[in-house]
């Protein structure tokens, strides 16, 4: 890329993300803006817990005391712009806090703060709404722990433009920080739809940090010492054409597949990536390798926004708490069913006693197999339960304790913490409003600074045409391989969703893994999970696909007793399934990039 340049760096995916990011970034040659993400749906209601015993807390204290503390004057002497959605739901808070550091600094740093996504207030207005995927209706007021409406890009921008050097928010768009930016830089307006969707991408490919770079990567062997591993780098043109890289020195890796396996990542239907400033068409994306640890990206394309804004709400659905244990020796999934059953069998014994419901949920779950060297079975068994009432928990947690002399041989786990607690189950509840029914609120340094915008009408989104799907080729001398000897797949969710991307490490593979990896074959892969529909997208421009399940995970973050409940090693358990090709081609597999 040539010309004039926004160098974003990506300095933080979640609330606990490895402070050392920021110091690493501030050293990129050119670096103008770090953004920072700390939110998810379950954060929200975890800060929203914390306010309520201390008004001085709701937001990411680790950005302030961790990312911040030790590198402001760095970031002040660079000139370097800091956008955050650590606010959580206290970002007047949060940019106090930072306030305080900056002055304690020596440094005059203007701290700015967008507010109005927070609708905790406003909770009775919303009693008549459905939820708008599982269609269940609005929770019990007094249960609500959150309400917020995902903002977009263009208040972050208002508040660059006046001047701030750092802007904090609440609930935001993930990839609206980046976008903000670009749209500071370039004077993007809100009608530049291919602008704002490439801007968009680029923040998506940003939010998650290391994900971009070899952090979670199918071939993670190549992206060497991951504790030493750099964070993702965009450098944007006024045109949206943007490249992904790291710093120099830094292990990781930035290919195509690292970073196409990050855009595959939490999305929906590709061609409808819904967000409060555009809707994105990601299906025609073309990634090529510009050079070591360069990636170019293009192809991004934009429609009008709907004129609504996703609100998620976080409620209090009982409790839940859970054990992992250990067995060992001859039959040892056997022993381990026998141990957990037993537990369960007392505990709803003494429920029954006290006239007391059981539990509205259990989990067994099994893991594990012959350690190496041995021929009996080494298990890892995980038992949970959910019930309304904590000490109903509590009480499988003590019974379940009391049968550790009671048990088949080969029992034994960690010791040295006692025994779990239970511990809230906080559900999600999803929703659309009016985007003009949300004002947004913006100051700098506390001083009101005003904001008027004018939110586009609400409309319905019409889809572009679907791709053509691949076919492949009649052939008779078909061969079978593992599917991830054909591509690459990263997995996520999105509530009690999971989305799977699969992209083909060659072109030539794609119709065949498209005539392999079908929804019916995805849905009997995860029958154990699945309550809902499989759907599958195709995206000719990096040859894959995106897959979604519907209601596979059991509800869903903290709400969901399994082990796995983000879907986080779906990909892994795909990459598994057979896939039949001609045996051309699986010569090439077995000696293919990797």
């Amino acid at each position: 890329m040539s010309g004039d340049q926004l160098i974003i760096g990506g300095a933080s995916g979640f609330w606990g993300e490895a402070p050392h990011a920021t110091a690493q970034l501030l050293q990129f040659p050119g670096i103008d803006v770090l953004v920072f993400d700390y939110l998810a749906e379950i954060t929200m209601s975890i800060m929203a817990r914390a306010r309520l015993k201390d008004p001085a807390l709701g937001y990411a204290t680790d950005f302030v005391t961790g990312a911040m503390a030790g590198n402001l004057a760095e970031i002040a002497k660079k000139g370097v712009k800091v956008l955050s959605n650590a606010g959580g739901v206290n970002p007047a808070a949060c940019a106090e806090a930072l306030r305080k550091a900056i002055a304690e600094s020596g440094l005059d740093l203007k701290v700015a703060v967008v507010e109005g996504d927070d609708l905790m207030a406003r909770v009775a207005e919303f009693s008549d709404r459905r939820e708008m995927f599982a269609g269940t209706p609005f929770p019990d007021a007094a249960k609500i722990a959150s309400v917020n409406a995902y903002l977009g890009a263009f208040p972050v921008a208002a508040a660059l433009d006046a001047g701030a050097d750092i802007v904090i928010t609440g609930r935001c768009a993930d990839s609206a920080l980046a976008l903000a930016a670009c749209i500071h830089r370039f004077g993007w307006h809100k009608d530049d739809h291919d602008k704002l969707a490439a801007g968009s991408l680029a923040g998506h490919l940003l939010e998650c940090g290391p994900q971009s770079t070899g952090g979670n990567f199918t071939d993670w062997e190549q992206a060497g010492d991951l504790a030493d591993i750099g964070y993702p780098v965009a450098a944007i043109g006024a045109d949206g054409r943007f490249e992904i890289t790291k710093p120099d020195g830094t292990s990781g890796i930035v290919s195509r597949a690292s970073v196409g396996e990050q855009m595959l990542y939490e999305i929906g239907d590709p061609q409808a990536y819904i967000l409060p400033d555009v809707i994105c068409d990601f299906s025609n994306v073309a990634l090529e390798q510009a050079g070591p640890d360069r990636v170019s990206v293009s192809g991004a394309r934009g429609r009008a926004p709907t004129g609504r804004l996703k609100v998620s709400a976080t409620f209090l659905d009982g409790y839940r708490a859970g054990f992992v244990f250990q067995f060992n020796g001859r039959n040892a999934r056997d022993k381990a069913k026998a141990f957990v059953e037993a537990g369960l069998k007392r505990a709803e014994a003494r429920l029954k006693a006290l006239g007391a419901p059981g539990y509205s949920e259990t989990a067994i779950e099994l893991f594990g197999g012959a350690p190496e060297g041995h021929d009996g079975e080494e298990i890892c068994v995980k038992a949970a339960v959910r019930h309304a009432d904590a000490r109903a928990v509590g009480l499988f947690l003590k019974e379940i304790t009391g049968c550790a002399l009671a048990t088949p041989p080969g029992l034994h786990f960690f010791t040295g913490a006692g025994r779990p607690k239970p511990s809230p189950v906080v559900r999600l509840f999803s929703f659309l409003i009016e985007a003009g029914a949300v004002p947004v609120n913006l100051s700098i340094d506390g001083a009101d600074i005003g904001y008027a915008d004018t939110a586009p009408a609400p409309h319905d989104d019409v889809l572009p045409e679907r791709p053509a799907i691949p076919d492949p080729a009649a052939e008779t001398d078909l061969v079978t391989c593992r599917l991830e000897d054909l591509a690459w797949a990263r997995s996520g969710d999105k509530g009690d969703d999971a989305n799977i991307g699969v992209m083909a490490r060659r072109p030539e593979y794609l119709p065949w893994i498209w005539r392999a990896v079908t929804e019916e074959t995805v849905a009997n892969v995860f029958a154990s999970y699945l309550e809902g529909k499989v759907e599958r997208f195709f995206m000719p421009g990096i040859h894959g696909m995106n897959i979604v399940m519907h209601n596979v995970l059991g509800g869903g973050g903290v709400a969901s007793l399994r082990n796995d409940a983000q879907g986080k090693a779906f990909a892994q358990t795909l990459l598994a399934l057979p896939v039949e090709i001609p045996a051309a081609l699986a010569d090439n597999a077995a000696t293919g990039e990797r």
